[in-house]
């Protein structure tokens, strides 16, 4: 019982500085690529810096005062756990944007193209630390769970829904080239969140049409070390009873599965594609 208490006091507390250290790369990425530039950014994030630029009062403060509110309509609809931790976020974030402000004196690159790349990577590594931690940074993350709770829309599209009209506020207080670097750092911005979540190494699923599934079972269990669902089915022109093998293995599997599978069988038909959310045994929990 105490080891299991140490254990959690250890995890929670690792867990509290990757958080920490996350929301310190994302404002470190703010305030030395994204406001030298006039960029914007997406969420409750891209509202404070709308207001930092109109007002000149730093971004964090901002946030924290949008957050509020956010929080206090939130916090019980939300999981405790998620909830705590995404507070510690958006506080850690505030205060990352408002103690790295002047970062953007002692370094500056003069490219808009690549600080709009190097702003969406950087956000993106920070943001991606944070969510692997099943936490986030406030703001727009707890409205998007609320609204899919209550309305099914998916996160995906209320996250896009909020960073358009940002962008056509920036194109208005801004302009088009603004917009523009603006979307190409939002961009990457997505795919390195993707990725710190998922992994560079997705799971594929493979359903395999073969005339030897016991050898390509046994491949795919003992070589691969991989499970095999049988599904059963008929061709529509010969009437023929088939097994077409149902698996998922990651990218690397997947390679040497073809490898072999057309070493076993060279008439075999294989599909394969990606899996965008795998949960269970075998398999690294999901994030959320």
């Amino acid at each position: 019982m105490k080891s299991k208490c140490v254990d959690n006091i250890k995890n929670n507390l690792i867990k509290l500085i990757m958080v920490i250290a996350g929301s310190i790369i994302y404002g470190i990425g703010v305030n030395i690529f994204i406001i030298p530039h006039r960029f914007l950014s997406g969420g409750v994030a891209g509202v404070a810096i709308i207001s930092q630029y109109l007002t000149s009062i730093p971004s964090g403060y901002f946030i924290i005062a949008i957050n509020i509110p956010i929080f206090i309509m939130g916090f019980k609809f939300v999981d405790k756990s998620f909830g705590i931790y995404s507070f510690i976020g958006m506080m850690a974030m505030s205060s990352s944007l408002i103690l790295t402000r002047g970062l953007s004196n002692m370094y500056y690159i003069q490219d808009p193209l690549i600080s709009a790349l190097c702003s969406g990577i950087l956000t993106g590594i920070g943001a991606g630390i944070i969510f692997k931690c099943r936490a986030s940074q406030g703001g727009t993350d707890i409205i998007a769970v609320l609204l899919k709770k209550k309305y099914g829309v998916s996160i995906g599209r209320i996250n896009f829904a909020i960073n358009a009209v940002i962008v056509s506020i920036g194109m208005i207080i801004g302009s088009l080239e603004i917009a523009m670097y603006t979307l190409i750092s939002m961009y990457m911005y997505s795919v390195v969140v993707d990725k710190a979540i998922e992994g560079f190494d997705k799971e594929k699923i493979l359903f395999i049409v073969t005339g030897d599934s016991d050898a390509v079972e046994d491949i795919i269990a003992h070589k691969l070390g991989r499970g095999v669902t049988y599904l059963y089915g008929e061709g529509a022109y010969t009437g023929q009873q088939k097994k077409v093998i149902y698996s998922i293995m990651n990218s690397r599997q997947a390679a040497e599965a073809k490898e072999f599978i057309s070493d076993i069988d060279s008439h075999a038909v294989m599909s394969i594609m990606d899996a965008s959310e795998v949960r269970g045994k075998g398999f690294k929990p999901a994030v959320f």
